[in-house]
């Protein structure tokens, strides 16, 4: 007898993929990551769409209903008002997520700003990174705080209580949360500055601009992710630590941080009170944390494929 040759099944063919495929490949095997985008994703989903399945309004007041322990009516309770908690958690969450994301874009774009023009261009650097350095050894939270003090009323009176408040918040934390990006993006670029196919752009004449927007930003997006990331995360408890301390929202506008402030009165009372936001700040900041480990990972090319 001929023995029959084993079939050897042909490998998929990848050559035509794309490169978000292989990250998205390598971010799958990260199983906190998984879960972390999990349960960012739901806490999104509850916040946004909960409301509008939600019967009750979060500012509508019941004083007979009112410091009522978790029922069929009122799942998570009522405040010393009578209003319900579970609606002042989702509005909040939308408010503190949308804090956290704005502040985030804001932070991320003025730092990989700062980080691109400090690594390309020399004769920048040393302002820059002592711009930055000058930031860094600024108290932040004191720094909020005077910020909050001094511009408050001005915006308020110029685009109402609300969103005067939420530019001012955003704005401060965008600000202030800018250094550790540029400092990052800043290496990344004064490393690939030396590679071979910016060194043979350079010597083909191509502009200083086509050559960041080409060769360097495409090169550095994998740290930016991922301080985006990490950067939703500061954002949201800095904006509840604002908030706990009363220099955030207005008291009718909850936020995860204003309803801790609110439940610090009522927490021998009504313990429940603290635990509910205090969750919620906790679950979206670990899975905000474990989704840029992920990243991380999905977006090293060192990594990749193992």
């Amino acid at each position: 007898m001929t023995d029959v040759p084993a079939v050897v099944p042909a490998k998929p063919d990848t050559s035509g993929r794309s490169q978000w495929w292989d990250v998205w490949d390598q971010f799958k095997t990260h199983k906190g990551a998984l879960f972390g985008a999990a349960v960012f994703l739901f806490i999104v989903l509850a916040v946004t769409i909960g409301p509008l399945l939600w019967p009750l309004e979060p500012t509508y007041i019941d004083i007979r209903s009112r410091n009522i322990g978790p029922s069929m009516a009122h799942p998570f309770g009522t405040d010393q008002l009578g209003r319900d908690i579970l609606a002042r958690m989702m509005a909040g969450g939308q408010v503190s997520i949308a804090v956290g994301l704005t502040a985030m874009l804001i932070s991320v774009v003025l730092g990989a700003f700062i980080g691109v023009v400090a690594g390309f261009f020399r004769r920048l650097d040393g302002f820059l990174m002592g711009l930055t350095n000058l930031f860094l050894a600024l108290p932040l939270l004191p720094l909020l705080l005077v910020m909050v003090m001094l511009f408050r009323e001005t915006l308020a009176r110029s685009f109402g209580p609300e969103m005067g408040t939420f530019i001012l918040i955003v704005s401060a934390i965008g600000i202030t949360s800018w250094m550790q990006t540029a400092r990052i993006v800043r290496g990344e670029v004064l490393a690939l500055k030396e590679r071979e196919f910016v060194l043979a752009a350079r010597s083909i004449g191509t502009p200083s601009r086509r050559m960041i927007i080409r060769h360097i930003l495409p090169n550095v997006l994998s740290p930016i992710m991922v301080s985006a990331t990490l950067g939703i995360a500061t954002a949201i408890i800095t904006e509840s630590a604002l908030s706990f301390l009363g220099l955030g929202f207005p008291p009718d506008f909850p936020t995860w941080g204003r309803l801790l402030f609110d439940a610090i009165d009522y927490l021998q009372q009504y313990p429940e009170r603290v635990f509910w936001p205090g969750l919620a700040i906790s679950l979206t900041v670990l899975s905000v944390n474990y989704i840029g480990d992920g990243l991380r990972d999905a977006l090293d090319p060192r990594i990749r494929g193992r």
